[in-house]
């Protein structure tokens, strides 16, 4: 059996440990900043790591930043360029990642690492973080049911959030004293048990959302033409096969799906007109995947609610009138940013390579 240059190194470099190297333009760390430290964390308990960090500026390829190209057998670039000199230069590697940005492959540095014998890969799931957003996506659900933001600021304000005659008009409703307090009598409040609560997508962040919000109670449908029956089943949760279905008994309404071609505007303006008044609206992927006009226009209406971390424009601007109002809470598109993501995103990624010693996220 004729055995290649590439070949006859590589079997020479796996007599002896295993390099590996990190490699990372500082720029990415405005995208993922805790992962490139994971990385080389979590490498480092299988065997020796060189980790670089190059300025934003630099645009050397990664080969002349490398004491020894050669060396290295396992390779995650992060915004570190990875020309054909690098491909001919990294005689011994095996493996690797090449990326552009926080998301996206270098498609060119991969194909020509392919075409020399070497194994890329890539990870374009979303599920790195979609326990963090689902979890967000609870909070400011709960949140907006229990009026829980603006109680807080009163309460800091004054004690504007003890003022127990705030729906005295409304009293013969059972929303005086202690309960007037608590609730607002415009918008869904209460517990999550016992709503309607309508979806669209069981994917990575919305099983998660919606069975959580299924054990607490909520009588669940969704629509998704993607998933097939077991994934509403797990999920426990009941499955619509209609969109338009969804929207005339929903006391909260959640979008779960990525912003793609086919999801951008799926709930169109004639879908957000028919949400019921009061009707609390959830958007923690993309305001894209509504029409977010329709959406805004029934917000400040006052006719529905709107929990969101993501919004048509951002950041919002200050001064926007949706900001500060009492049937609007929201985030500044965080819910995928916390550590635990940063970390699945390295796991998700280093379970790919060979004997790397980690396993990808539960």
């Amino acid at each position: 059996m004729t055995v290649g240059v590439r070949g006859f190194l590589s079997a020479f470099a796996h007599s002896r440990s295993m390099t590996r190297c990190v490699a990372v333009n500082t720029a990415f760390e405005s995208v993922w900043p805790q992962v490139p430290d994971r990385l080389v964390e979590y490498w480092r308990s299988a065997g020796p790591v060189e980790y670089v960090r190059v300025d934003p500026d630099d645009d050397r390829p990664l080969s002349t930043v490398l004491d020894d190209p050669g060396a290295v057998e396992q390779l995650v670039a992060l915004g570190v360029p990875v020309t054909d000199d690098c491909v001919a230069a990294f005689s011994n590697l095996t493996e690797a990642t090449v990326m552009n940005s926080g998301y996206s492959p270098d498609e060119t540095a991969h194909a020509a690492l392919e075409a020399a014998g070497v194994t890329t890969h890539f990870h374009d799931s979303e599920g790195f973080w979609s326990q963090s957003v689902a979890e967000l996506a609870l909070g400011i659900t709960v949140g907006a049911m229990r009026r829980i933001p603006s109680k807080h600021q009163g309460l800091t304000e004054g004690t504007g959030g003890w003022d127990r005659d705030l729906w005295d008009d409304r009293a013969d409703e059972g929303y005086g004293g202690f309960q007037g307090t608590a609730d607002t009598p415009f918008w869904t409040h209460g517990t999550v048990g016992g709503k309607n609560l309508r979806a669209v997508g069981v994917g990575n962040i919305g099983s998660r959302y919606l069975d959580t919000m299924a054990s607490l109670g909520a009588d669940v449908a969704a629509y998704d033409p993607y998933a097939d029956e077991p994934c509403f089943h797990r999920a426990g949760v009941r499955q619509v096969h209609r969109l338009e279905d969804l929207v005339d008994d929903a006391e909260i309404f959640a979008p779960l799906v990525p912003l793609t071609d086919e999801t951008e505007g799926l709930v169109d303006s004639d879908l957000v007109a028919r949400l019921p008044e009061g009707c609390l609206v959830v958007l923690v992927t993309r305001a894209g995947v509504t029409d977010f006009d329709a959406v805004r226009e029934r917000v400040l209406a006052d006719e529905i609610a709107l929990a969101a971390d993501v919004f048509d424009e951002e950041p919002l601007d200050p001064d926007d009138p949706i900001v500060g109002r009492d049937n609007v809470v929201h985030t500044p598109h965080v819910a995928g940013r916390t550590p635990d993501a940063n970390d699945a995103w390295a796991r998700m990624l280093l379970a790919r390579f060979a004997d790397s010693g980690v396993d990808g996220p539960d």
